[in-house]
């Protein structure tokens, strides 16, 4: 069976979808590796470090598309390469199927089988598997690091002949897998940092890493099955948004990491509360590409409103690709490992096991998740 590994050609993009390690483990499996020349460029890792661990280099994109029974990549494909790839074949990389009916549509006419790995279910055995958390831990630690490098001021506090300095306060908003790393980081940063998150379940983890859990009464709240947090009313984000202004207003640092897969993300800063800001105060926003948490922040972009700085960039994990790289290829080894027929050494698709049945999104010329087909209807 031919594993094919593609450069990826997003401008700005420094990650690979495999490393020579996890390419040496496929070969083991019993796989032939195709890998096009430059796959790991970016990362510091040469055509000849694939070669070394037997896969095999090709100069040619369309070799790799055209062979490949199985296609492994970050970033979603184009048209055109969807247009080259064997009916039949399965395709895994993210996807953003709530959002891309063209690309979903090109996909199912081509008979490709299309594995999105933004929806591999929470669950623990797909721990190893969860692209979304691997990178959102790096993430988390990048947003500090971005807020740390933009804050006029220092993170510990530091007793000198001069005076001493106050430790820098930082409020994060949302403690899922990112709000937790930034919290970890901060700390050992040596800041003084609270969080909130609308799931109070999350508090003694905020508490375990040092952090200060700010308490805001929004009356019933939860989790869905996969451990995100439920959508809030109009009435609870504006509670929300009245009980964190004041702890907004004394930050030196504000991060906000409500992400919500296949949806805007909640306004959860205010233009008015960015104003009641200090001068030289840093918002970084996790959620800026897909529409933001904060008013006035740009994807991509950092720009200052009023003293504050706001802090949108995106793909946070790529500013660390060396590591993102070794993450996002060992949840791709694993997805594959899990349903690897070792006595066939082919990959089995199953569509009646519960991963596969939350993350493929297409097989056999139509769309077979359920979630994506729901979200279709009511799209019309």
């Amino acid at each position: 069976m031919k594993i094919g590994v593609l450069r990826e050609l997003n401008p700005g993009e420094n990650r690979a979808a495999l490393i020579p390690a996890d390419a040496k483990k496929l070969v083991r499996l019993g796989a032939e590796v195709l890998v096009e020349t430059g796959c790991g460029q970016a990362t510091g890792v040469s055509d000849s470090d694939y070669e070394a661990v037997e896969a095999k280099v090709c100069t040619d994109r369309s070799d790799v598309l055209k062979q490949a029974d199985i296609v492994l990549r970050l970033t979603k494909p184009s048209l055109d390469d969807i247009g080259q790839l064997r009916s039949g074949a399965v395709h895994v990389s993210y996807l953003d199927p709530f959002n891309e009916p063209e690309l979903i549509d090109a996909l199912c006419r081509q008979g490709v089988s299309a594995i999105s790995m933004e929806m591999i279910p929470r669950s623990t055995r797909a721990q190893k598997m969860d692209a979304l958390s691997s990178q959102g831990s790096l993430a988390g630690y990048v947003m500090v690091l971005k807020a740390a490098t933009a804050v006029p001021a220092i993170f510990p506090m530091m007793m000198t002949p001069a005076g001493t300095l106050k430790p820098a306060s930082v409020f994060i908003i949302g403690a899922g897998v990112a709000g937790l790393q930034a919290i970890a980081t901060a700390k050992r940063l040596g800041a003084k940092v609270v969080a909130f998150d609308t799931r109070s379940e999350v508090a003694e983890q905020v508490r375990s890493l040092g952090g200060k859990f700010l308490e805001i009464d929004l009356g019933e709240t939860g989790s869905t099955k996969d451990g995100y947090a439920v959508q809030l009313t109009p009435e609870q984000l504006e509670i929300q948004k009245q009980g964190q202004a004041r702890q907004i207003a004394e930050s030196d640092i504000v991060i906000t990491t409500a992400q919500v897969f296949g949806r805007k993300p909640p306004v959860l800063v205010s233009a008015e509360t960015v104003a009641a800001m200090r001068p030289g105060s840093v918002i970084v926003d996790m959620a800026a590409e897909t529409g933001g948490n904060v008013e006035g922040s740009v994807a991509g972009q950092t720009v200052q409103v009023g003293g504050v700085t706001i802090i949108g960039d995106g793909n946070w994990s790529n500013f660390v690709p060396r590591d993102a790289s070794q993450m996002y290829s060992a949840n791709l080894f694993n997805l594959v490992e899990e349903f690897w027929d070792k006595d066939a050494k082919q990959f089995q698709l199953n569509l009646e096991d519960e991963i596969l049945k939350g993350c493929v999104i297409t097989h056999d010329g139509a769309i077979v998740n359920e979630t994506i087909k729901q979200h279709r209807a009511r799209e019309g």
